[in-house]
């Protein structure tokens, strides 16, 4: 028996609704002599039976699980597994989520456009104890501390709320408000209660507006228009 086989491995739950993409990335994990998948997720509920049941030191989470998930799912697994490390792998553009998912409890974010090479130092770096984003993103947040001019301080989109972005981008990829009502599994009410914060925060005098706005900027990301909140 080698020495290397001695050495236990990283115990890691993936988590994502993508089954080609999920079962890849399990793969690929098992490749690994310091690695191993020790089962896989595709929703929220899942997510939380696979950590109670195969005991993960790590859950590597896609931020977009259909209409569940992101924010709200990091914050339930800090909560109920403290001890557990958790990496989002996600589609959805870092310059905006990647924060929001660490103030959430996240230990780092990695995109799946990444070589497989730099997912791989995510994931060892922060089961290393350490967090991780893109080189990019920790300029960017160097930048702002150092002007010491926080994003939720300036007037746009930063600003705001989880769900009000996923109304906003929604918005912006023509929806009306009732598919957002049916899409996120809200009243038409609460929808346009959020249009009108969104109104508010973005400065925006009408509906008009706020549409044009959401779709002009839309028009310039490359996310896909509908993230988890």
């Amino acid at each position: 028996m080698s020495a290397s086989s001695l050495i236990p491995r990283a115990r890691i739950l993936v988590v994502d609704d993508h089954p080609l993409f999920r079962e890849g990335l399990a793969q690929f994990i098992n490749r690994q002599s310091d690695l191993v998948c020790c089962g896989e997720a595709d929703s929220a509920a899942a997510a939380l039976q696979g950590v109670e049941q195969h005991k993960p030191d790590l859950v590597l989470l896609d931020l977009r699980l259909r209409h569940e998930g992101g924010v709200g799912l990091i914050k339930i697994l800090r909560s109920k597994f403290p001890a557990v490390r958790l990496l989002i792998i996600s589609q959805q553009d870092e310059a905006l989520h990647a924060e929001r998912s660490l103030r959430a409890g996240a230990h780092g974010y990695v995109m799946k456009e990444e070589a497989t090479d730099q997912i791989l130092t995510a994931i060892r770096m922060v089961l290393a104890g350490e967090l991780y984003v893109s080189r990019r993103m920790s300029m960017a947040v160097l930048q702002r501390f150092l002007q010491r001019k926080p994003e939720m301080d300036e007037p746009g989109v930063g600003q705001l709320s989880n769900r009000e972005l996923q109304v906003f981008q929604m918005l912006g990829a023509g929806l009306n408000t009732r598919q957002i009502s049916n899409n996120l599994g809200l009243s038409s009410k609460t929808v346009e209660s959020h249009r009108e914060n969104i109104k508010h925060k973005l400065r925006l005098p009408g509906s008009l507006e706020l549409v044009g706005y959401a779709t002009e900027w839309a028009r310039t990301r490359t996310q896909p228009p509908v993230p988890s909140p």
